[in-house]
């Protein structure tokens, strides 16, 4: 995400020539404006390259291509005072960065009190209006975030934005590794790699474990006495240490097999875990955990397409997990989320317990796996979904994880396990999610991140659907 891992976008301050042949004085007026937004962005974790004021196409075209040179994650526009739209409207075709319209001025207040002489400092509304109007008669796709600047939601969404364009960029960029078939029979997330390849820009690469088994047994000796220190000093750790060592072996061959590879992202299907006579003898839960609080994307049963969504928005948005809903609680108006052992370790509040599950079908050794409950509070359940004629759309929905409080059931412990309430009621979300063609693997993201998922689905080119209400 930009040279120092943060988002970086490159801001272009838009102006008027014209003010600068009758009042050459009046620009500097604008410099505390630009820090304030400059400063309000790094304060979210947004690293900004600022070009230099731009009033005509040859200025335009130098700071786009500064910012490009750059390789800023996107652009924002942010307009001092009325600036022409089509000096800047080809530059910004031109390039493929995405396009933010900052739309805010350096004072909140505009009433009848206010003094004749700031408006030259608050009339960039109009501008923006102008440029917006011509990129969408030129059908180039941008976004726009309006407010004022002392509202902590303005750059709040602009720093969002940020992430957003983040995220889309790494989905074009996954490189996925799938370990083992895919599940037989389970369809909906089933695209042919050409499709995921040539519409998304998401390369799979195929393994078995033999793969797995040669990576396992080429690990340095010290890996596991080293991993297994380290989870002993960040977990609480409640299996035999046999069992935990198998584990953290096999994970640890799955680690090498992503890095020598170069893979961003895994599916692996628990299927093909049937033996303990080999290296890869257990289920890598505890891997896969860690993997996804690194940014790695996961998705189980070989579903490579959300494995790809997973890790583009954990890349972008930070704590995110894949998950399924499982079960709907009708009386209590939430969604029960789980699945066998997979859950990132980002998205634990607190300290996450280290225990074990029967393997299922009893074919390998019982794996090993990190349980607790997810951080209550606002989230956002993401969804990619193959359509018809090839389309792919996205279903966005703002949810609330819930506290699971005291009475959560003892044998619920040792569960992968949330619970979440849409923003409508259970049946209606379940009924919109479902005509819209949601499938049943998805993303869980935390924070309030919904519009800005909505727009990484924009950038993206997916048909994008808030389902809220």
């Amino acid at each position: 995400m930009g040279h120092d891992s943060r988002p970086t976008i490159g801001l272009i301050p838009c102006y008027l020539k014209l003010y600068d042949d009758l009042c050459p004085e009046m620009r500097a007026g604008f410099d505390g404006f630009l820090r304030d937004v400059v400063g309000a962005l790094g304060q979210r974790g947004i690293a900004v390259r600022q070009t230099p004021v731009c009033r005509l196409a040859p200025e335009f075209q130098a700071a786009v291509a500064q910012c490009e040179a750059a390789a800023v994650d996107g652009l924002v526009t942010l307009h001092l005072a009325y600036s022409p739209s089509l000096e800047a409207l080809d530059a910004l075709c031109a390039t493929r960065l995405p396009l933010l319209l900052l739309d805010t001025t350096p004072d909140a207040a505009f009433g009848p009190d206010v003094a004749a002489d700031r408006i030259m400092f608050n009339h960039g509304v109009h501008g923006v209006m102008d440029l917006a109007s011509m990129l969408r008669r030129r059908r180039r796709a941008f976004d726009i975030v309006a407010g004022r600047l002392d509202d902590l939601r303005t750059p709040e969404r602009a720093a969002d934005w940020a992430r957003a364009a983040v995220a889309a960029r790494e989905l074009g960029r996954g490189r996925i590794l799938r370990l083992g078939p895919a599940f037989a029979g389970m369809g909906d997330f089933s695209v042919p790699a050409g499709a995921l390849r040539d519409q998304l820009g998401i390369v799979v690469e195929d393994a078995g474990l033999d793969a797995l088994d040669q990576a396992i047994e080429a690990l340095p000796a010290e890996a596991v006495r080293i991993e297994l220190a380290d989870d002993r000093e960040c977990y609480d750790c409640e299996l035999n240490p046999a069992d935990h060592e198998r584990s953290l072996r096999v994970g640890l061959g799955l680690r090498r097999l992503l890095e020598t590879g170069g893979f961003n992202g895994m599916s692996v299907n628990f299927e093909c875990f049937n033996r303990r006579d080999r290296p890869a003898c257990t289920m890598p839960f505890l891997e896969i955990a860690k993997a996804m609080c690194r940014g790695i994307g996961y998705a189980g049963e070989g579903d490579v397409l959300t494995a790809a969504l997973v890790g583009a928005l954990a890349r972008g948005f930070g704590r995110t997990t894949f998950t399924e809903i499982f079960c709907a609680d009708w009386k209590g108006e939430s969604l029960f989320l789980s699945h066998m052992g997979e859950l990132s370790l980002s998205v634990i509040a607190g300290r996450a317990r280290l225990v074990t599950r029967p393997a299922f079908g009893g074919g390998s050794e019982d794996p090993a796996f990190l349980s607790g409950p997810v951080q209550a509070g606002a989230a956002v359940l993401t969804n990619i979904v193959p359509g018809p004629d090839g389309r792919f759309s996205l279903l966005v929905s703002p949810v609330e994880v819930l506290d699971e409080g005291p009475e959560l059931h003892p044998s619920m412990r040792g569960v992968v396990r949330a619970w979440i309430r849409p923003g409508c009621p259970v049946a209606e979300f379940l009924e919109s999610y479902s005509r819209r063609g949601g499938t049943h693997h998805s993303a869980l993201t935390l924070g309030s991140h919904a519009e800005a998922i909505a727009a990484f689905g924009r950038l993206l080119g997916l048909d994008t659907f808030v389902l809220s209400a």
